[in-house]
């Protein structure tokens, strides 16, 4: 089963400096039958207007992922923690028992991201804060693991909760699997236009999946791909 979420039908508020719309039911718009898929409880589309951003507020008990689309953001928290995280790469923070932190455009122009909760496996813990680049030519015309509830995933950025995230970029024509066995998946194209075991989707459509074993996509055009895999 793959439920198409068309970009346009998504909730969402427009503040000026930031548009933002939202795959699940989140701040003031709310739908019952979009509180989450799994553990994954939030997948914003955020577009923050240059020179503005979200100022220090506290977050606990969730595993968040910024995967930047244009731009760059910046990140700062009671931890003492900076950095700047460009398009393509991924920050991640595990709330824990608490933290506070800032998220900022310091760029010239628009940065544009995906803000993805995902609920822990384990509630309370240490907070904690990293960033890596995850350069797109090493996941042309196949997933790679960004983030990740997994050791086996040695070289994704951890996260504490069952589950992942891959990106793939496909060329128009070119196709990427995904292995999903028995567990759901929510996918989202940040870019381009594919089909998704035959479910056609435009740039920023979501698609929740749940009992396809196999997920194969098939670009239509040049596309960037993001998938969560979860319980």
């Amino acid at each position: 089963m793959i439920e198409r979420r068309p970009f346009k039908q998504l909730g969402g508020a427009n503040h000026g400096w930031l548009n933002a719309k939202h795959h699940f039911s989140f701040a003031e718009y709310y739908d019952d039958e979009r509180m989450n898929w799994g553990p994954l409880r939030v997948w914003n589309d955020d577009e923050i207007a240059a020179g503005t951003g979200f100022p220090p507020h506290p977050h606990r008990e969730m595993e968040i992922i910024t995967y930047v689309r244009q731009g760059a953001i910046t990140h700062q928290d009671s931890l003492g923690n900076k950095g700047r995280t460009e398009a393509g790469d991924v920050q991640v923070m595990s709330a824990g028992s608490g933290i506070v932190h800032s998220e900022y455009n310091l760029e010239k122009d628009v940065t544009k991201i995906f803000q993805i909760w995902i609920l822990p496996t384990v509630r309370g813990g240490q907070p904690s804060w990293g960033a890596k680049p995850f350069p797109k030519g090493d996941r042309a015309g196949r997933f790679v693991t960004l983030a990740s509830g997994y050791e086996s995933d040695a070289d994704a950025l951890r996260i504490r909760a069952d589950g992942r995230l891959v990106a793939a970029t496909l060329k128009a024509g070119d196709s990427a699997e995904y292995e999903l066995g028995n567990r759901r998946a929510y996918l989202v194209p940040a870019t381009g236009k594919l089909e998704v075991n035959g479910v056609t989707l435009e740039a920023r459509d979501g698609a929740a999946i749940e009992g396809e074993a196999v997920v194969t996509v098939t670009a239509l055009e040049d596309s960037e791909v993001i998938l969560v895999d979860v319980a």
